[in-house]
């Protein structure tokens, strides 16, 4: 009898290990599927900017910004979003090379480079966001795996519009429908190619010239949708620090005076000329700051002490 129980438990004891072990490779199974990138994905949605918007008070303005290169915080979205529609009328898929941007055409395709470690990688905007602690992008969670911040949920990022390869895109896009395609299509090299006809090779016979089609018939039929391909390039990068910009103004005066009021945060403050539609600016930042959660404090602390258009920025 005692036998009998000792042989019962080691049963219990196989049945166990061989259930977990099961359960391992579930988990595994259902990981790997996790991080599968779908490198070109078979839906795309109708060209969209769209109007001006307000979420949360504060006022978003769309636009075809094809110089647009800018230094910010990323995030990445996931699983809560997964299979529900994007701005663009798109199904989001976690595992697609896509993100959301609250002002860049839809779709268009950016450069994001991970200032902290150099890798970057090339997505295509599909959706309208983050709207959370003045983030600049939100990625597709595969998107933050080959970008090695998926643990983290942040990083400090590079973003850069490819504009010949957006203006192709959009033109492609806009066959679906949606909104007017601004700069035209004829702007970008969208494939108008002019063809003539080569000596034959080795003796062979030449063959008889293709009737040739319009010009602007050519260039549209030679679109091709930009390749999303995930591949990560390496790139060096500089030291960059994380600041809070508490405002901006033409006048040196202006801003001296802000940072004063701003000293009694305890952070250290400078100003910083720039720059912008040849009128020079002075800008009011406080940092370096050594964290994005601490950025996100003390951001949330001068939006409700009065200064609504602070935001966070990279340099």
């Amino acid at each position: 009898m005692q036998r009998f129980r000792r042989f019962s438990r080691y049963l219990a004891l196989f049945g166990l290990l061989t259930l977990l072990a099961a359960c391992a490779e579930a988990n595994l199974a259902v990981e790997t599927t996790k991080v599968v990138t779908r490198k070109n994905p078979d839906v795309s949605g109708p060209y969209k900017i769209g109007k001006p918007y307000q979420v949360k008070g504060v006022w978003y303005y769309p636009q075809a910004d094809y110089n647009y290169n800018e230094t910010g915080i990323a995030s990445w979205y996931g699983p809560g979003f997964h299979a529900k529609q994007t701005a663009n009328g798109e199904t989001y898929d976690e595992n697609d090379l896509t993100a959301a941007h609250k002002t860049l055409p839809m779709p268009s395709l950016v450069r994001v480079t991970n200032l902290e470690n150099g890798r970057s990688i090339v997505v295509r905007i599909n959706d309208r966001g983050p709207f959370v602690n003045n983030r600049i992008i939100d990625m597709s969670r595969r998107g933050a795996q080959l970008l090695a911040f998926e643990q983290n949920g942040t990083a400090k990022v590079r973003v850069e519009l490819m504009k010949d390869e957006s203006m192709l895109l959009a033109a492609k896009a806009s066959s679906q429908g949606g909104d007017t395609v601004s700069p035209a299509p004829a702007a970008a090299p969208a494939g108008a190619v002019t063809a003539q006809a080569l000596p034959p090779a080795g003796g062979a016979a030449a063959a008889p010239a293709a009737p040739t089609k319009p010009a602007q018939q050519s260039a549209i039929g030679a679109i091709k949708t930009p390749q999303v391909t995930g591949q990560v390039s390496v790139v060096p990068v500089k030291a960059s620090n994380i600041f809070i910009q508490a405002g901006a103004f033409l006048r040196q005066a202006n801003a001296q005076q802000l940072q004063m009021k701003l000293g009694s945060l305890g952070h250290q403050t400078r100003i910083t000329p720039f720059m912008l539609n040849q009128q020079r600016f002075y800008r009011v930042q406080l940092g370096p700051i050594a964290s994005v959660e601490e950025a996100d404090k003390l951001l949330q602390r001068l939006i409700d002490t009065g200064h609504p258009d602070a935001r966070i920025a990279v340099n």
